[in-house]
């Protein structure tokens, strides 16, 4: 089910992104720039058509190094171009800048005193070009915009965060309430949410009971759900144990999903009010992150509205400082819905999930647009760990 845009009341002007590399760039605002000595390499790389960890792959490969000891700042998926910096210990800067890769271009390197780390830069900027637009799109984007600008981005996560098979959010939350037999059915999925005949027959042949079957016939390259279905076929009914087979990495990935999702439910609930706060919020403040318990809501009006701070929603967790009052009782009731509370969040096996808050809304910085026949080309910047995709999908009303 879409979320609901805050722009409603305009249309959009529909159109598809992401039709070549070129129509989506992205590159890194740092949080600091190399200092120009030390023991660390950062380089300023372009990569076109390939994830990050692609990339470092490459590179690691090249250098004859190991992946672990290349830094960097955040994740970049394989559509589009990236400028975003990594970081090599012992790499003179010369041997950097003369590195050719397939996918990976090397813009800068410079010395550093440190490795990077996620988390090591401020935002990212666009530059995001949006083809066949309708005949309109000159009249209603500014229109859009002012809002944008005004009221702020709706923080989703969206679609992206939540696997190929849009599912990876309900294997997490089958996760946190421990039912190990949805967690299989999840992650094996439905059949009409793939396009690989195939595939699809496999996971028929799963929903039933057909298990050596879906094994035979399920793809290669998805190894999580052929290790899983093998531990079946040897033991059958043991779904505990036959997902207890998945990374860790990936058994993270699926509860951060789930924390997403509940934290897009709590945007959508409150879309009408999000550049408002209520007396109980925890309210975020831009400049540095760090929440504080609202007593008076008009009292904070003037921070609202000049983009001061902003009311925060949950990642819940076993930790997490929990709101008060009606802000509190919302939030409470879409995890009742979910089927968990806070202390289900505490999973052994160091998939323990302490939670935090984030803002509902964030700003939309340098927001520009131009049109050109069919086409709008829109720039603009959004603090880390925010989605281009949130600020699209208002202007276009396409997903």
């Amino acid at each position: 089910m879409a979320h609901p845009y805050l722009t409603a009341d305009i249309p959009g002007i529909g159109g598809t992104i992401k039709e070549s590399p070129d129509d989506f760039l992205v590159e890194e605002i740092p949080s600091y720039l190399p200092c120009g000595f030390g023991e660390h390499c950062y380089l300023t790389i372009e990569k076109r058509g390939i994830t990050t960890l692609e990339a470092i792959s490459r590179i690691a490969k090249k250098l004859k190094v190991s992946e672990r000891e290349i830094g960097y700042a955040g994740m970049k998926d394989a559509v589009g171009v990236t400028r975003q910096t990594i970081s090599v210990q012992w790499l003179a800067p010369e041997n950097a800048l003369s590195l050719e890769l397939d996918g990976v271009k090397v813009i800068s390197a410079q010395r550093h005193s440190n490795k990077l780390k996620i988390g090591h830069l401020k935002g990212n900027s666009f530059r995001i070009v949006i083809r066949g637009v309708s005949s309109d799109a000159a009249r209603l984007v500014p229109a859009i915009v002012e809002i944008l600008v005004k009221r702020g981005v709706p923080n989703y996560f969206g679609y992206q965060r939540y696997g190929a098979q849009g599912n990876s959010h309900l294997i997490g939350a089958a996760m946190l309430r421990r039912d190990w037999r949805e967690c299989v059915d999840r992650l094996i999925g439905e059949p009409d949410a793939v396009r690989d005949k195939e595939w699809s027959t496999a996971i028929c042949a799963y929903q039933q009971g057909e298990l050596g079957e879906a094994l035979r016939l399920f793809p290669r390259h998805y190894r999580s759900e052929r290790d899983v279905l093998q531990r079946l076929v040897a033991r059958p009914g043991e779904y505990e144990k036959a997902f207890s087979v998945i990374h860790p990495r990936l058994k993270k990935l699926y509860l951060s999903a789930a924390q997403s999702f509940l934290f897009d439910q709590t945007v959508a609930r409150r879309i009408e009010g999000i550049d408002e706060v209520m007396a109980g919020d925890l309210a975020c403040k831009h400049g540095n992150g760090a929440c504080f318990l609202v007593e008076d809501a008009a009292a904070e009006e003037g921070r609202v509205a000049a983009f001061e701070i902003s009311a925060s929603g949950p990642m819940f967790g076993c930790k997490m400082k929990r709101p008060e009052g009606a802000a509190w009782g919302l939030e409470y009731e879409i995890m009742e819905q979910a089927g968990v509370d806070l202390s289900a969040f505490d999973m052994p096996g160091g998939l323990r999930m302490e939670g935090e808050r984030r803002p509902l809304r964030v700003p939309a910085g340098d927001l520009s647009w131009s049109t050109s026949e069919d086409t709008v080309t829109v720039a603009f910047s959004l603090p880390k760990g925010s989605y281009a995709t949130s600020l699209l999908r208002e202007i276009t009303k396409t997903f």
